[in-house]
């Protein structure tokens, strides 16, 4: 298959972090993601140190000259100058961008179903779903980008409207404050119920209407009388003798309920002064309580530190700690080997738990095993078993299979090639009476006896060493669920 072509280049490039992990549709792996954001990677960059970053952080954290990298810091990798991120001292990591982008991807947000590659999502889909979720520029209220049309129209408390009466536009809040001002709000004449009368030709209807009735310049202070809108209200008439003892009678009511306000005001301005000060004493305990809380801060990005450097030397000691109990297990797998090697060509493999082996074996979980290595002598070749437990080949599902396997040893070069002894495979009687036996001598063409140049040759025997239906009737062969197969290398001429 020919290789994915990186996506063309565009105006964007580089200017947007790392892909969101909620993107791919399988789990990611470390090896995708910046080492900056923790993104999966967009535009890889590769520094010298080996880390990948994305075009857009690498650029961000090189902006302000060059920076130790903080991935080698973490990883105890760190050497100048190769750890040193700097303008130029990156270039753009083709293979991983586009192992990247051929990535099996789903939209991040929720609701939507578009499925592609990354490739596929930042071309095509990435600005543009229905389901991301966007500002209103106006209300700041959240939504869907496909909910936006209708938000603006119907929803959006900020929206602006067109007056349906002088065409002006307002926003929606304003709504009432523009009917009061509106010039051609309809209003009704209170005198003859004229209808739909526009709010600038109001003034000059009631001028002339013959039925509206105006109220006295004077009734703010008693005049209660109302007529026609006409001279005959423009002059001034003197105010009977009753009607001004009346207002003399209100003018001093009015005076006392100044004084009262007075009062009530004095009253305020004393409680005013009193919460001024509980206020400073308040603004005195909020700045210790400020300088206090700065220098815990201060303290707790000590103690920040301090826990973030011994979580990376506890980081580094299990490092170490990983690297030895391997070493203990490759150690302790080396010596299981030793002990179970012999040097004379003989060989007997005990197989326990046989009936748990042979059900993996018949589900198919488990159809093969390998025997510990063992040798013709401390220096000769180093050969192993391999056995099916139900059957290979032209023996599956019938006979117990038994191959014989030559593997690379130490002292390959110091042998005879191709491999030419007798080899005789056993399956014991364990009561000593009748062994089932099988031997061979190799054909010498076969690359199975060839020098190896892997770890072991294919592997060449008997596919048809035991029917199955022997071992699962009464049997002498089988004894507390193991059974012992015995190897013999014919030594001659060696």
């Amino acid at each position: 298959m020919a290789a994915q072509e990186p996506s063309p280049p565009s105006s964007l490039e580089g200017n947007k972090p790392g892909f969101p992990k909620k993107i791919l549709a399988n789990n990611h792996e470390d090896k995708h993601l910046c080492n900056s954001c923790q993104k999966i990677l967009r535009r890889p960059l590769q520094a010298q140190c080996g880390h990948r970053f994305c075009s857009y952080c690498f650029n961000k954290i090189v902006s302000s000259g060059p920076q130790k990298c903080n991935a080698c810091i973490k990883e105890d990798l760190f050497e100048e100058p190769t750890s040193i991120l700097k303008q130029g001292g990156a270039f753009p990591d083709n293979a991983a961008r586009r192992e990247v982008e051929a990535l099996a991807a789903v939209c991040p947000n929720e609701g939507c179903t578009w499925t592609g590659t990354i490739k596929e999502f930042e071309a095509n889909h990435e600005g543009h779903c229905d389901f991301m979720i966007i500002l209103c520029p106006s209300c700041k209220e959240l939504m869907r980008a496909n909910e936006q049309e209708r938000h603006n129209e119907r929803e959006c408390p900020e929206r602006t409207l067109n007056c349906k009466y002088c065409k002006e536009p307002f926003l929606l809040k304003n709504i009432k404050a523009h009917d009061e001002i509106c010039p051609k709000y309809p209003m009704i004449c209170e005198g003859c119920a004229k209808k739909k009368i526009p709010r600038e030709k109001y003034v000059d209807h009631i001028k002339f209407c013959s039925k509206f009735k105006a109220p006295c310049r004077f009734h703010v202070v008693g005049c209660d009388t109302s007529g026609v809108c006409g001279p005959a209200l423009t002059s001034f008439t003197p105010l009977p003798s009753a009607m001004g003892a009346a207002l003399e009678l209100q003018l001093q009511s009015e005076k006392t309920k100044v004084c009262e306000l007075s009062r009530r005001l004095q009253e305020l301005e004393l409680k005013v002064n009193t919460f001024e000060n509980i206020v400073c004493v308040l603004n005195r305990e909020m700045e210790r309580a400020c300088t206090t809380m700065e220098a815990y801060n201060r303290q707790h990005r000590l103690d920040q530190d301090k826990i973030e450097l011994l979580n990376n030397k506890v980081r580094q000691l299990e490092r170490t700690v990983s690297l030895r109990d391997l070493s203990i297990v490759e150690m302790e797998g080396k010596m299981r080997e030793m002990s179970a090697a012999t040097y004379d060509g003989v060989f007997v493999w005990k197989i326990s738990d046989f009936t748990k082996k042979r059900q993996d074996a018949v589900a198919g979980r488990a159809p093969a095993m390998f025997s510990p290595a063992f040798y013709t002598s401390k220096y000769g070749y180093k050969m192993c078993l391999r056995i099916y437990l139900n059957g290979d080949g032209t023996g599956r599902g019938t006979h117990l299979s038994l191959f014989f396997v030559v593997m690379r040893g130490h002292s390959d070069a110091l042998l005879k090639w191709p491999f030419n002894q007798k080899v005789t495979l056993m399956l014991l009687d364990q009561n000593n009476r009748e062994h089932i036996i099988d031997a061979f001598r190799p054909d010498i063409s076969s690359s199975s006896f060839q020098r190896p140049v892997s770890d072991m040759n294919i592997a060449s025997g008997c596919p048809l060493f035991c029917p199955l239906a022997k071992l699962d009737s009464k049997n002498t062969y089988i004894r507390d669920d193991t059974i012992f197969i015995k190897a013999i290398v014919d030594l001659t001429g060696l």
